[in-house]
């Protein structure tokens, strides 16, 4: 599902998203990621760097 082929019309509700790999925040489709939306895996810097999954304590 892409937006660009949908005809994004401003409503943010209709844009894909998916998990961050480690922390596991939903990321919402950017247009700079138009082109690698499929080899997206971390929402930032920060989890790039980290790489490895947080243990979440409860």
């Amino acid at each position: 599902m892409s937006p660009e082929r949908g005809g994004f019309r401003g409503n943010k509700q209709s844009l894909p998203s998916k998990a961050c790999a480690v922390c596991g925040r939903p990321m919402t489709w950017r247009k700079s990621w138009a082109k690698n939306w499929d080899s997206v895996k971390y929402c930032s810097e920060r989890c790039r760097r980290d790489g490895k999954p947080r243990v979440v304590k409860k």
